[in-house]
């Protein structure tokens, strides 16, 4: 069967999401999704139950993560798909990057109390289904309910990107680790909402190039975050790179989304959905 309505970019609460995976199962079917990833951060733990899910709900299932990276300065997102989720390369790297995660929330937590908003990493924790995957995203819901900001973007603009007061570097995975892991894994990897990152024309190229190279072979061309611009420059890309476009919500929760679960714009016609290289 060729789907037509496949999304493979979404959250849940093992990692930044406001539902649980059986909940979100459940919205992307009602919402007409015939095929479905699940791709929590750094994360495989609602791998099993949204698979059993979308089963019930007659829906085809594909295992996803979000893999957190920096190539060169740039804080990325890799997107793996199709891959065997009991892999060690791939489970024990997540498991590293965990660790991390959870290293630099309380660092961050340090730092907003520096500016005098304590308790911020304490509060984040209450917000997070999964301790070990606490995100700014924990942090910003947190000081929205405490009153620092009037919602989580706002937090975001003022409190928790480069170059602000919350904000903490974080050694992540390089984009050969990302890689290797899904690949080693035997699954796909996919350049997540590209338009997103704050890159010039060359540096995005320069990324592509460094990506196809590793053995990456997807790209998001359609997304929450894209516009109609966004959208005809990465089928460009694709084009040119010979990469599989994938198509993905990024839901995060009805109240923090871009776009519902698979009401996105189809893919352009003439590229390659991602989806034939894992089915």
């Amino acid at each position: 069967m060729t789907p037509a309505n496949f999304d493979f970019h979404c959250h849940s609460t093992v990692s930044d999401g406001l539902l649980p995976p059986e909940v979100v199962a459940k919205r992307a079917a009602a919402n007409g999704v015939d095929l479905w990833a699940l791709t929590d951060h750094d994360d495989l733990g609602g791998l099993a139950i949204a698979r059993a899910t979308a089963d019930e709900a007659g829906m085809d299932f594909v295992n996803g993560v979000e893999i957190s990276i920096e190539w060169k300065g740039v804080p990325i997102h890799i997107v793996g798909l199709g891959f065997d989720a009991a892999h060690p390369a791939l489970s024990g790297g997540l498991d590293e990057l965990r660790t991390g995660r959870l290293e630099r929330a309380k660092r961050m937590g340090d730092s907003l109390a520096a500016i005098g908003i304590p308790g911020v990493y304490e509060g984040a924790v209450c917000f997070a289904t999964n301790p070990s995957l606490i995100s700014r995203a924990h942090f910003a819901r947190y000081m929205v309910s405490i009153g620092i900001a009037r919602d989580v973007s706002s937090v975001f603009q003022y409190y928790l990107t480069p170059g602000k007061p919350g904000y903490v570097d974080h050694r992540w995975a390089t984009l050969e680790e990302a890689i290797g892991w899904i690949n080693t894994a035997g699954g796909v990897a996919v350049v997540a909402h590209p338009g997103r990152y704050k890159m010039s024309g060359g540096d995005m190229r320069r990324f592509l190039d460094d990506f196809k190279d590793a053995g990456g072979q997807g790209i998001e061309v359609t997304c929450g975050s894209h516009s109609p611009d966004h959208i005809m420059h990465f089928a460009r890309l694709a084009r040119h790179y010979a990469f599989h476009a994938s198509r993905g919500s990024d839901f995060h929760g009805p109240q923090e989304s871009y776009v519902d679960l698979g009401k996105l714009p189809q893919l352009p016609e003439d590229l390659k959905p991602v989806w034939r290289l894992i089915r």
